[in-house]
């Protein structure tokens, strides 16, 4: 979800919203009663209020719902991160750590009370790593919302240590410029780098001065992740200008997201007006390779690499995630997909686009949102969430010619509820995982011969902003 800026759009978009909370006996009914539609539909018009439709060859295995203190009003599932037999959900109000042992029957073992949006996160050996974009009154985590221009105002990344799943104790934070809406970790031996991306913040002269040209690598001591520190600040949109109609010119607004990929010895970055595509070989001073820019892009919202490291998907996030953007007015290249190829000395070329073929309706909140590859050897298939556009499953092996697989899908919220919907899905050891802002975590299992090769896929890990080849 894009934060606010200084426009008036992503200034609607930022909605703001240590203890841990006992989970009780961290029972989760699998299966909840829950209306199917048994017939796929191609519109998404069809579903009834909370009604779920989806193709054949996918299936809802079990929901974890959101119950307290994850009730509230602004109680909203985030992103997700995986380490063993464990999922970490971030919600605006802290997150949720789930056993996924047995994914038809999952159990929650801590929901974590730390206020501050969007609490994305991402797991590496005993650390979680919590990004906070909202102005907070201090680093606590009981801290209430406060005025980004105050002294005393904090932003940043939190860190927790997760040796006691059921107990995670918060260990410090590092506050960065213009806050952390998301961030990718590049663990080594020794140190962990968060990259972190930020936009810049409503007019804040002091702590998120424009042109905001950098982002923020962040550094965390392994032996010591106690004194961690803001080790770079590298320019990577360095004098960036675009020049709208009339003659209004505009320089940057810092990164949505960046990914990074160690192995390739690149990064990609969605950046609100631009795609940029990084050179990390030295991981403190990452080089600007190239930058594009999309006719048909609002805002650059993430970016995820093929498993190859030769192609890069970069989505648009029309509507700040907040509008109902997948309807016949806004087009098949509008909130979208782009299908980008890294061709000669990594240089990004524009081939195909997608988006979800159903058409949404009305009340819907619906575009591109976060995904990640489904580990098929020689194929280049990515499943994502589309908020209220449900869950997609695409194959772009094909760079010029994506197409679909399979989706699953919810009809619309209850009257007077605007935003909903799988915020992140991601493909963890057989299985996709979607942090639904309100529904909770959906657990979800596609049986296709497209896809089938990936249950032979195993991982430890998985932080999707820190891709690793399969």
């Amino acid at each position: 979800m894009g934060r606010g800026a200084g426009a008036a759009l992503l200034a609607a978009v930022l909605l703001l919203a240590g203890c841990t909370t006992p989970a009780g006996d961290g029972q989760t009914p699998p299966n909840p009663s829950i209306a199917t539609s048994s017939a796929a539909t191609d519109t998404g018009q069809e579903l009834g209020v909370d009604e779920i439709g989806h193709s054949p060859n996918m299936r809802l295995v079990a929901n974890v719902p959101l119950e307290a203190p994850f009730n509230g009003p602004q109680s909203w599932g985030t992103d997700l991160a995986f380490q063993g037999t464990y999922a970490y959900v971030g919600n605006y109000d802290g997150f949720m750590v789930v056993d996924i042992a047995d994914p038809a029957a999952p159990k929650v073992v801590a929901r974590v009370v730390c206020l501050g949006g969007q609490n994305d996160v991402s797991v590496h050996g005993n650390l979680l790593f919590l990004s906070v974009d909202s102005p907070r009154g201090d680093d606590t985590c009981q801290s209430a919302p406060g005025d980004a221009t105050a002294p005393a105002s904090w932003e940043g990344i939190r860190v927790f240590d997760i040796t006691d799943k059921a107990k995670p104790v918060y260990l410090t934070s590092v506050r960065t410029d213009c806050g952390s809406h998301t961030h990718a970790i590049m663990p080594t031996p020794e140190k962990i780098y968060i990259y972190v991306a930020s936009p810049m913040s409503a007019p804040d002269p002091q702590n998120c001065p424009p042109p905001h040209e950098n982002i923020t690598i962040v550094e965390v001591p392994v032996a010591d992740p106690k004194a961690a520190r803001v080790a770079a600040k590298p320019e990577v949109l360095k004098g960036r200008v675009v020049v709208e109609d009339g003659g209004v010119g505009f320089s940057a607004a810092g990164c949505h997201d960046i990914t990074v990929y160690p192995e390739r010895k690149l990064a990609a970055g969605a950046c609100f007006g631009d795609g940029v595509l990084l050179d990390i070989s030295d991981p403190l001073r990452p080089k600007p390779l190239q930058l594009v820019q999309d006719e048909n892009f609002a805002i650059w919202h993430s970016a995820t690499f093929n498993n190859d490291g030769t192609k890069v998907v970069f989505s648009d996030e029309l509507g700040g995630g907040i509008a109902a953007t997948c309807d016949a007015s806004a087009g098949t290249e509008r909130g979208a997909d782009a299908v980008y190829d890294i061709v000669d000395n990594r240089r990004l070329e524009k081939r195909g686009y997608f988006k979800i073929p159903r058409e949404q309706t009305p009340e819907e909140n619906c575009v591109a949102h976060n995904g990640s590859l489904i580990p098929v050897p020689g194929k280049d298939i990515m499943v994502q969430g589309w908020y209220q556009g449900g869950v997609s499953v695409w194959d772009f092996t094909d760079s010029d010619k994506p197409r679909e697989i399979g989706y699953f899908e919810r009809g619309p919220l209850p009257k007077g509820a605007r935003l909903g919907g799988s915020w992140s899905a991601y493909y963890y050891n057989g299985y996709i995982y979607s942090s639904d802002i309100t529904k909770g975590l959906d657990i979800l299992e596609i049986n296709d011969p497209l896809t089938d090769p990936a249950k032979a896929v195993k991982m430890t890990e998985l932080n999707v902003q820190s891709q690793h080849s399969y």
